[in-house]
């Protein structure tokens, strides 16, 4: 499982790397649209929408995400400032305050038209960061995303090697503070050797330390969100797209939670 596991991923790395340094703007919207539509179809299932209900969904999600690139297209830097505010200020509340209280609590939502929002929520933001952070320069993105997937590695092994204690039974039996512990370690050396390179005084290192760590909490909220949705729909994974990974939101979960974030940190430091 481990080396299927490595396989997929050096070769999703790998095909990443080519659109995110080699597609022209319009050829990166295009592959960022076929992700967030990937997405729906998975979140469709998790949802239990049937028939017309996930036709409906995956389609007005394909309509949000072509009326965002024409209105990139068509109006200033200045003018799109409101509405992407609007869409990341959505996920900062999702994340910040509902997922978190929906985690403690453990609630069960099946309303269809919730689920369709919430599933919005998640992806649209995504979709739009990945677009935004790599429009300002594609090392943007590829950092802030290389972050996760450092402390998502270091968790795995972590977890593995030294986990015992567990982070939300109820929810990912599989996870523990352990991993918890491994990924904010993987997270600080990925900062330092980052800022080695970077030129920056001492002292911003610490702002960078404790950014990542908070940047893992994000990440967490992600991922034991995901799982609490697939609990809820009675399945292990999201999809069977990725061998040895599963569906493409059990590879994105923790992107969702932190990409639109730092999205709209950069674009309020430009505001301000």
């Amino acid at each position: 499982m481990l080396k299927q596991r490595v396989i997929t991923a050096i070769i999703l790395l790998v095909l990443f790397l080519l659109a995110l340094f080699a597609l022209p703007d319009a050829g990166w919207a295009a592959f960022v649209i076929v992700i967030v539509l990937q997405g729906a179809s998975e979140w469709s299932r998790l949802a239990k929408f049937s028939g017309n209900k996930a036709n409906l969904f995956w389609w007005l999600t394909l309509a949000m995400m072509l009326g965002l690139v024409w209105f990139d297209a068509n109006y200033t830097l200045e003018q799109q400032a409101l509405p992407h505010l609007l869409v990341y200020g959505l996920s900062a509340v999702l994340w910040l305050a509902i997922v978190p209280t929906w985690l403690m609590v453990g609630w069960k939502v099946e309303q269809p038209l919730l689920m369709a929002l919430v599933g919005w929520i998640v992806l649209i933001p995504t979709g739009l960061a990945m677009m935004d952070l790599r429009g300002g320069h594609p090392l943007w993105l590829l950092g802030m995303m290389g972050l996760v997937w450092m402390a998502d590695i270091a968790a795995y092994f972590a977890g593995r090697r030294y986990g015992k204690n567990k982070l939300a039974p109820s929810i990912s039996p599989g996870k523990t503070w352990e991993g918890v512990a491994g990924a904010m370690f993987g997270a600080a050396a990925y900062v330092l050797v980052a800022w080695s390179f970077s030129g920056y005084s001492y002292a911003l290192l610490p702002v960078l330390l404790v950014a990542s760590w908070c940047w893992v909490g994000l990440a967490v909220f992600g991922d034991l969100f995901e799982s609490a949705i697939k609990r809820q729909a009675g399945v292990k994974d999201s999809g069977a797209l990725l061998p040895g990974h599963g569906g493409l939101l059990d590879r994105i979960d923790a992107l969702t939670s932190t990409l639109p974030l730092a999205a709209l940190a950069i674009l309020l430091q430009h505001l301000g």
